[in-house]
Formats: C-alpha cells, sequence, structure tokens
C-alpha cells in the first residue's frame, strides 16, 4: 500500500510578524492506498472541511511518499 501528500497553491498563511504570505499548503496525506485516485477520494471522504473551506480540487497536487 502507498501514501500520498496532497498541497494546494490555494490560501493564504500569517507570518510570525503577522505579515499575509502565500505559500503552498498541505491539504492532508493519506496512507493505506493502492493509487493516486483511491487517496484523493479517501481524502475527500475523510475531510469534508475541504469541500466547506470551497478548495478547487482540480488545483491539488499530489506526491507519493516514499
Amino acid at each position: 500500500m502507498k501514501k500520498f501528500i496532497f498541497i494546494t497553491p490555494e490560501g493564504n498563511t500569517t507570518a510570525p510578524n503577522g505579515d499575509e504570505v502565500e505559500n503552498m499548503q498541505v491539504i492532508g496525506i493519506v496512507e493505506e492506498v493502492a493509487d493516486e485516485n483511491e487517496a484523493l477520494k479517501k481524502l475527500l471522504l475523510e475531510n469534508v472541511w475541504i469541500f466547506d473551506a470551497e478548495f478547487n480540487i482540480a488545483e491539488f497536487i499530489c506526491h507519493e511518499i516514499i
């Protein structure tokens, strides 16, 4: 079984000095799946907040963690 990490270029974060910074954000890590498609399905099923936050799933970048 494989492990994947999902990141997105959407959104901002606040730096320690209070400045708003554009950066990549980790959306989640999914373990015990066969492939990237299964990983995305599992990610979305286990994290309904992704829809509530209105992230564009098409923007997600997926990488297998070895």
